[in-house]
């Protein structure tokens, strides 16, 4: 009979299992994580179940430009070796087709300036003369800058040399709705802007008959 006092040998009559004991910080760590991932959950469904009544405004829509180059029109010769103003009368008095283009024999403008000279007055006048015997002809009146300056003070001032012209052939009797104005800027030169003769040569006026 076995001695039950004697432990030798036996099995223990209970086992101690010994905790694994965590470091404070790491326990907090956790405890701010589960409260951080809460706080996330509960803000993602508040913005889902928002209405946004935020307004959404269209981009405004660009302006054009009343000095935006565009002076060239399409199929009407090219400004090498145009056709003087003093062809004019017998082209409209012709069957070939519009568009057609034209240059000022005479017509000039000084530096930085749009108003017609007196001594260009003529050609102005020799113009309006032919413009009113053939009453449903109209013109693009395309005014140039030479390249000195910026391109957007160029893109003006061919407006507002084009302008001058359309005003002097108005005072001559040409009908306003017969006219349309253009700028062509310091584009499209007819001569050299690296020489005074060929700055302005392209400070130029161009006539294009767009109907006829």
């Amino acid at each position: 009979m076995a001695d039950r006092h004697n432990t030798k040998g036996a099995p223990p009559t209970h086992v101690h299992i010994e905790k694994n004991k965590q470091p404070g910080w790491l326990k907090a760590l956790a405890w701010i994580a589960l409260i951080a991932g809460i706080l996330a959950l509960l803000l993602g469904l508040s913005h889902c179940n928002r209405n946004d009544t935020t307004e959404v405004r269209p981009a405004a829509t660009p302006i054009a430009d009343s000095g935006t180059v565009v002076g060239n029109t399409p199929n009407a010769n090219s400004a090498t070796a145009l056709a003087g103003t003093s062809a004019l009368s017998g082209y409209l008095a012709g069957t070939e087709a519009a568009p057609r283009r034209f240059e000022f024999e005479k017509l000039n403008f000084d530096t930085a300036k749009s108003e017609v000279r007196l001594a260009d007055a003529a050609e102005v006048i020799q113009i309006a003369t032919v413009l009113k015997q053939y009453g449903s002809a109209h013109i693009r009146i395309a005014g140039y800058a030479d390249a000195r300056g910026s391109s957007a003070a160029n893109n003006s001032l061919g407006k507002a040399r084009a302008e001058a012209v359309k005003a002097a052939l108005v005072k001559q009797g040409v009908d306003a709705d017969r006219i349309e104005t253009v700028s062509g800027g310091e584009a499209d030169p007819v001569d050299s802007n690296a020489t005074a003769s060929g700055q302005a040569q392209n400070r130029r006026t161009e006539l294009v008959v767009t109907s006829r």
